[in-house]
C-alpha cells in the first residue's frame, strides 16, 4: 500500500526525527544568545560576524560537510584529539547532527535576530527601573515577546535538519540505520530499480512532516499575535 511503511522507512524516519531534535537541542541555546548580540549590539566587525554566520546559506552544502570532516574526522585538526576520548562525529548519527546543525542555525538566528529586534526597548528599560536585572529583564520580558519567533525558527531549523543532504552526505556518509535519514534514504532508492512507489511514500512523509511543522509556527504566531493584542 501506498502509505504502508516499511520497518526500514520508519526507522529512517525515527532517525531523521532524532537528528533533527538533537540539532534543535544544540543549537537553541547559542541560537538565542548570538540572535541576542546581533540585535542588541553594535561593535566594529558585526557585519564580518553576520557574514560568517550565514555563510552556510550561501555555500554549497558539499563545503560545510568536507570542512567538518577535515576538523572532525578521526584525523581532523579537532577530530583527532577528541577520537582518544572516545568522541567520534564522523560517519555516526551524531555526525549528521553536528552537520544539521551547521546548516540550520543560520536559520535559527535570524529568525531569534528579528524576533529580538522587534521588541521594544523601552519595555526592558521599564523592567529594569522597576529593580529587574538585566538578566531577570531578558527572561520576564524579552524572552516571553519574541517567544514566537523563537518558535518559528526552531521549526524551521528542524524542517532544514529533515531536508539536510549534502553535508551529511559529504560528513557521515549514506549507513543503514546510522546516517541514513529522509532525503539520504531517497537518494538510495532512487539508484535503485522499481523503487518508485517507496520514494513516493517517502516525499508523501516528507511533505506531511514539514507540512505540519510549518502550519504549526504559522498558528502558534496567529496565536501570539492575538493574545498580545497586535
Amino acid at each position: 500500500m501506498m502509505f504502508s511503511l516499511t520497518s526500514e522507512e520508519l526507522s529512517v524516519l525515527q532517525l531523521s526525527c532524532k537528528v533533527a531534535a538533537s540539532c534543535l537541542v544544540v543549537s537553541i541555546i547559542p541560537a538565542i544568545c548570538v540572535g541576542w548580540f546581533l540585535a542588541r549590539k553594535e561593535f566594529w566587525g558585526k557585519s564580518f560576524i553576520e557574514t560568517l554566520v550565514f555563510l552556510p546559506l550561501v555555500l554549497p552544502p558539499v563545503v560545510p560537510g568536507y570542512l567538518l570532516l577535515q576538523v572532525f574526522g578521526s584525523r581532523g585538526i579537532i577530530g583527532q584529539y577528541l577520537a582518544p576520548l572516545g568522541i567520534d562525529f564522523a560517519f555516526n548519527w551524531k555526525g549528521a547532527v553536528l552537520a544539521s546543525a551547521v546548516m540550520g542555525f543560520p536559520l535559527l538566528v535570524q529568525s531569534i535576530r528579528l524576533a529580538i529586534e522587534l521588541v521594544d526597548q523601552r519595555l526592558e528599560m521599564a523592567a529594569k527601573t522597576l529593580g529587574a536585572s538585566s538578566l531577570g529583564a531578558f527572561f520576564h520580558v524579552t524572552l516571553p515577546l519574541a517567544s514566537s519567533g523563537i518558535l518559528i525558527g526552531a521549526i524551521l531549523c528542524f524542517c532544514r535538519s529533515l531536508g539536510e543532504f549534502g553535508a551529511t552526505i559529504t560528513f557521515v556518509g549514506n549507513i543503514s540505520n546510522e546516517t541514513r535519514t529522509l532525503p539520504l534514504a531517497m537518494y538510495s532508492l532512487m539508484q535503485q530499480p522499481d523503487t518508485e512507489t517507496a520514494i513516493q511514500r517517502l516525499i508523501v512523509l516528507s511533505l506531511s512532516v514539514a507540512f505540519l511543522a510549518l502550519w504549526f509556527a504559522q498558528w502558534f504566531h496567529r496565536y501570539q499575535k492575538k493574545r498580545l493584542g497586535r
